[in-house]
């Protein structure tokens, strides 16, 4: 008779590849999936009864910001990704990371979240955040890419400077670069300056990951950029949060799907190693700064407010006439957070229209001037029937491109059971997307669902398997002999999400049991707040 710490018996098991489910036990020893099959004479110190439920690998989260929104300092727990059956996170997303940090320049890219002057940031190495977060501990696993806009704020612009921190950075164990180049100060840098950043990347081992320069109308052009980017260096390329803005960008979607089809068949004759992906849901949630023309959003942020404070500047006119062309549904648009002025959070452009005798236009360049750009929102300009479209792609992944929350954060902490209410005491100025709380769960019912079409261990796949693929993980995303026990045990039946933009804070239905690196996290409703997770380098 073997011995175990943790024993999952009677469960259906999806092994993450995309294989049908087999039924057998799984022995957990030390961090380690130490044994698979009939373990009816063996025990444990602990027995998971999975009856009824499916058991898969941990679900890996390849778009997150918990990183650059400070919690992986302030909620180290991570809980509403766990409570998703989330395991492992990916950090350093849309071109910002928290390392490297060289002078007060480097300090200059997390400052739009986090007041620097309060926080001890103790570093200014990808190795030495790494070894940090070591120290402090964190509930779930966290891996992490360099920002091409962090790498360009530390090395003051000076390309040489960039390659060269972009290569200390993969030698200290990020997994790749990452790119918005619709930030400012991006158009510096040309396409032969990006190739050889994608060439030293691709020598590494790591992968390029990029939130695409536009998402409406100009979609088309931006991916091809970035596609005709990885051939000629050779990196691999996925692109963050995958979607088409606007009812005027919708009918760009089939042809992007096309183009990106294309690039991954071509692959073996000097084609893309191209992967996506996405979240599920129809309101995005980004800056208000977003809505801008390019030309503006790609200026000095002095230059910007100087422009919105001056009602008679030609560019500001220029502006609004933008903004109008937009044929925006300002009663879609809700504020979501705020620097200042956190009465309007909550509210629709259309509401704080009329309630200020403001046109909508107006109401926009207000507020972001008022709040030195620091505006959040939620907007309804993605697709769903996009969405379902996307759930059918073989090589789109799901990502929350959310924030981890902890409940001891929320007020009086907050239960599946409970109607989170109490959250906004404490985050009045602040509402989390839905996706925080609830993709991975809505994914799951939806893709599951007779609309969805895909069978359970596909879509188990896209969640487990692809994305450890993608970022290079060899011991995570597979139920197999000595990969890390990381483990999710769900109810096919029950699973989905309740959290929704009015209330957000509010956790999923159906995720039963969480193993993290062996480590039982969750279990039914009872969170134990382990901080069971690793800080994980590129090898």
């Amino acid at each position: 008779m073997a011995y175990y710490d943790v024993i999952i018996k009677n469960g259906t098991v999806f092994n993450g590849k995309g294989d049908k489910p087999e039924m057998f036990d799984i022995g957990v020893s030390g961090d380690e999936i130490k044994k698979l099959g009939g373990l009816e004479n063996d025990d444990a110190l602990r027995t998971i009864d999975a009856s009824d439920s499916y058991v898969c690998p941990g679900f890996i989260d390849l778009t997150t910001h918990s990183d650059t929104h400070w919690t992986l300092f302030s909620d180290p727990a991570q809980e509403s990704l766990i409570r998703q059956g989330v395991t492992t996170i990916l950090g350093g997303s849309c071109g910002s990371s928290i390392a490297p940090l060289i002078g007060k320049r480097g300090l200059k890219n997390i400052s739009k979240w986090i007041d620097v002057s309060k926080t001890n940031v103790n570093w200014q190495t990808t190795d030495e955040m790494l070894y940090e977060l070591e120290r402090r501990r964190l509930g779930v696993n966290f891996a992490t890419l360099t920002g091409l806009g962090t790498l360009f704020d530390s090395a003051a612009g000076q390309i040489e400077q960039v390659e060269f921190l972009l290569e200390k950075s993969l030698n200290e164990g990020s997994f790749g670069l990452s790119t918005n180049l619709g930030l400012a100060g991006m158009e510096s840098l040309d396409d032969d300056n990006l190739i050889k950043l994608f060439k030293i990347t691709a020598e590494k081992n790591g992968i390029t990951k990029h939130h695409p320069e536009n998402e409406g109308k100009d979609i088309l052009p931006a991916i091809s950029r970035l596609i005709q980017l990885a051939r000629k260096s050779g990196a691999p390329l996925h692109i963050s949060h995958f979607k088409v803005l606007g009812k005027g960008a919708w009918p760009f979607f089939g042809a992007s799907l096309e183009m990106m089809r294309k690039a991954r068949k071509k692959r073996l004759f000097g084609g893309v190693d191209l992967t996506i992906d996405f979240f599920p849901y129809e309101k995005t949630g980004s800056d208000l700064f977003v809505l801008l023309p390019a030309w503006l959003r790609k200026k000095r942020k002095e230059d910007i407010l100087e422009i919105l404070h001056s009602p008679g500047n030609k560019f500001r006119k220029e502006t609004i006439e933008h903004l109008k062309n937009l044929t925006l549904h300002y009663d879609r648009i809700t504020v979501a957070s705020s620097l200042h002025n956190v009465g309007n959070v909550g509210k629709n452009i259309a509401e704080i229209s009329a309630s200020t005798e403001m046109a909508p236009e107006e109401v926009i360049l207000n507020l972001l001037t008022m709040n030195h750009l620091h505006v959040s929102m939620f907007s309804e300009v993605i697709s769903m029937e996009n969405v379902k479209e996307l759930v059918k792609e073989e090589y789109a992944a799901v990502a929350s491109d959310g924030v981890g929350y902890d409940s001891a954060n929320f007020g009086h902490g907050v239960s599946a059971a409970l109607p989170g209410k109490a959250g906004f005491a404490n985050l009045k100025h602040d509402i989390p997307h839905p996706r925080s709380f609830g993709s991975f769960p809505r994914f799951l019912k939806m893709a599951s669902a007779e609309e969805g079409g895909l069978k359970w261990e596909e879509a188990i796949r896209r969640i487990t398997g692809l994305p450890a693929n993608i970022l290079g993980l060899k011991d995570r995303g597979l139920i197999k002999r000595k990969n890390k026990a990381d483990i999710v045990v769900f109810n096919p039946k029950t699973v989905s999400d309740i959290a929704t933009y009015e209330d957000p804070f509010r956790f999923p239905r159906g995720i039963e049991h969480i193993l993290i690196n062996g480590e039982v996290v969750l279990s039914q409703d009872d969170f134990s707040g382990k901080l069971s997770g690793r800080i994980l380098r590129k090898k």
